[in-house]
Order: C-alpha cells, then structure tokens, then sequence
C-alpha cells in the first residue's frame, strides 16, 4: 500500500509542472498581446518577461523536484 500511495504522491506533485506549462503560456501570450497593441513599449517589458518566466518555470521544477523525491527517497 504505501508502494501505491508513493505513486500517488508524485502524481500529485506533477499537477505543478502542469500549472507551470499554464503559466508561462499565459505569460507569453499576455506579453505579445501587449507587445502588438503598443511595440515602442514592448522592449521595457521585456525584464519582466524573463523573471515571470524564471519564477513560473522555478515553481514547475520544485514539483518535479518533490515528484522524484517521494519515489526514490527512502
């Protein structure tokens, strides 16, 4: 049984990676939706493009990290 509830566990971790995929398509789409409404503007945002990214990406692979972590950890 708690051979199956580990398996559970890092399905569940998984649903961050799967938020993180969600995240940064948001992301992007919202930063080229306004980079075409408004492209002398589009070059000042760019910094907070890549650390949205950064830190979207960061949260995808700390539940992987947690995912790997429930099935190999003694």
């Amino acid at each position: 049984m708690e051979e199956g509830l580990k398996y559970v566990g890092a399905g569940l971790a998984c649903f961050a990676m799967f938020g993180a995929a969600l995240g940064v398509g948001n992301i992007f789409s919202s930063y080229l939706d306004a980079a075409m409404r408004n492209p002398s503007a589009a070059q000042g945002q760019f910094g907070n493009l890549i650390f949205g990214f950064a830190v979207t990406e960061a949260l995808g692979i700390f539940g992987f990290l947690i995912a790997i972590l429930l099935l190999f950890a003694v």
